[in-house]
């Protein structure tokens, strides 16, 4: 009998892999729905263009390279990185944003590297750390909860903002962006952030509208409804629970540590677990089967390196969400990290 080697991901569920990328997208279903409830249906424009352009540039990139292409094409990952690009940048965001970010996953950091199971990074990150370098503006222009928006949006004006720009209500994306006390919204991350290093405490920066008694309105729960597809991932053991716990628990103890020592100038454990791409991180993106450790010792410290980095990076960095550059980082020490943490061979030591 001849023995078939395969690449990663290696799964011991009984669902294929086609199965395990659409239940994880299923997963992504509460988030999604929180974030347009809180943000707008821009959120589903940035969607479709994200998977449009995902299937065409890997369609393209498989013929190229002489590949069947629904194959491969109806494994999911293409669509799967999509959905985690789409729904991690501003969802009025110009549409060519995503389509860049979108043909640089696929393309550069997916089927360049052989498709598969055989790409070094998270490509959904590396395109989203590529955008927010590039185009800053616009990877920093989100949307303000739309309680606070200074006027309503429909599906219409958001899709002419996304296309054009502009919209019959509003001149431009920046009169959009504007909220009910006249300006333009940040993230509580980068709100936070900016007003630690203009010498003002984070309680005082947590003052404003769009502050709940724990964290940002409409952020909160939508990190909470990723939460739930987490948890979901993990009842039907699609992911592992070392990495997420091991992310989740370090960035929890070290923001409390933080706040302890200094909590003028350091937010506390509930502020950081429910801003920005937490619980997205923790569940959708640092457990990538293909760029994360793979043993369970591994994931322990490769889970928990990450949420030192985006606790480090988030206060002292310059960026106020660092996700995405915390799984980088670690992506690329995946291969040391599983090298010093092989399970023992069975029988090694024994006794002779």
């Amino acid at each position: 009998m001849k023995l078939s080697m395969a690449s990663s991901p290696h799964n011991h569920s009984q669902k294929n892999l086609s199965r395990l990328m659409l239940t994880v997208i299923a997963a992504c279903i509460p988030g999604i729905i929180a974030q347009c409830y809180f943000f707008g249906f821009g959120v589903i424009v940035q969607l479709m263009l994200a998977l449009i352009t995902a299937s065409l540039s890997e369609a393209f990139m498989l013929s190229v390279r002489k590949r069947p292409v629904w194959p491969a094409l109806s494994d999911g990952s293409a669509w799967l990185t999509a959905v985690l690009l789409a729904i991690s940048i501003p969802p009025l965001a110009p549409w060519w944003i995503v389509v860049i970010g979108t043909v640089f996953a696929i393309v550069m950091v997916k089927q360049l590297y052989g498709g598969l199971g055989f790409n070094l990074f998270n490509p959904a990150m590396a395109a989203y750390v590529l955008l927010l370098v590039s185009f800053p503006v616009q990877m920093t222009s989100w949307t303000p909860v739309s309680s606070l928006l200074a006027q309503p949006l429909n599906l219409m004006d958001q899709a002419s903002l996304i296309f054009f720009e502009y919209s019959a209500n509003h001149t431009d994306l920046i009169g959009a962006l504007t909220s009910v006390d006249g300006t333009t919204m940040a993230t509580p991350l980068d709100t936070v952030k900016t007003a630690v290093s203009q010498n003002l405490t984070v309680d005082e920066a947590m003052m404003g509208k769009q502050f709940s008694a724990y964290a940002g309105i409409g952020w909160m729960w939508v990190n909470l409804a990723f939460l739930v597809g987490g948890l979901f991932l993990l009842k039907t053991k699609v992911i592992n629970w070392h990495i997420p716990v091991a992310m989740l628990a370090t960035l929890a103890f070290c923001s409390a540590i933080g706040f302890i020592l200094a909590p003028g100038s350091h937010a506390g454990s509930l502020f950081h677990l429910l801003s920005g791409a937490t619980m997205l991180g923790a569940f959708f993106i640092a457990t990538d089967p293909v760029s994360a450790s793979t043993t369970n010792r591994g994931r322990l410290i490769y889970g928990a390196c990450i949420g030192l980095l985006v606790y480090l990076i988030r206060n002292y960095g310059g960026y106020p969400d660092a996700v995405a550059f915390a799984v980088l980082i670690m992506n690329m020490a995946v291969p040391l990290i599983d090298h010093y943490t092989q399970p023992r061979t069975y029988g090694h030591g024994a006794a002779k």
